[in-house]
């Protein structure tokens, strides 16, 4: 009797089920087509229910999206902690943030656009992912100040440096308007940024 509880499959909470179903017709159909009147038809509410947990369709397909970022942050986040010297974790940070982001353009493009959206827009979900996009950058830069790495005289200088330099390879609106661009033309260009923010680092220029 024992064995048979610990064996059942918990109930999935609606809010899962909702955003499982809702990134199905994301992928399927795009933002512009997605209904919440679709998605609550297939999980069997009425979409007045689904406003519960979602109060709008853009904050249904944002958190779609947040379900990728949080995976993100946790992959970018293992790259801050690691105990890797502070210049190496700044280069595959920048790296990981872009090629995700890239590979999402390609792969899920209807994602990405809500994305996209979400960061043109400022949306709660867009500033929630930078700021904790800042907090980890924010790390590694003091983990190298810390080591003696970098000498930044002045650190919040340094993480605007670091974002303003590679904005045109870690941003998704200028991710997006680079697509045409042959990819291995993207990663030289992108590594002489990354070379050149290592070495202002630590040059103590900033």
């Amino acid at each position: 009797m024992r064995a048979a509880f610990r064996n059942r499959t918990a109930p999935v909470s609606a809010d899962i089920r909702l955003l499982a179903i809702a990134s199905e017709h994301l992928a399927r159909l795009g933002p512009k087509r997605v209904t919440v009147v679709a998605v609550a038809a297939e999980a069997g509410m009425t979409h007045a229910n689904v406003y519960r947990y979602f109060p709008s369709k853009d904050a249904l397909l944002d958190a779609v999206v947040g379900r990728w970022l949080r995976d993100l942050e946790a992959e970018l986040a293992r790259i801050a902690d690691a105990p890797d010297p502070a210049d190496d974790k700044v280069e595959r940070l920048l790296t990981a943030l872009a090629a995700a982001q890239r590979e999402t353009l390609s792969r899920a493009p209807h994602l990405f656009s809500v994305h996209l959206d979400a960061t043109v827009a400022s949306r709660p979900i867009a500033r929630r992912h930078r700021v904790r996009l800042r907090s980890l950058v924010e790390r590694v830069v003091e983990d190298g100040i810390g080591a003696g790495t970098f000498v930044a005289r002045d650190r919040e200088r340094a993480i605007a440096y670091i974002f303003d330099a590679s904005y045109r390879f870690t941003h998704p609106l200028a991710i997006h308007n680079d697509s045409d661009v042959p990819p291995d033309l993207v990663e030289a260009r992108f590594g002489a940024v990354i070379q050149a923010i290592q070495r202002v680092l630590r040059a103590g220029i900033l």
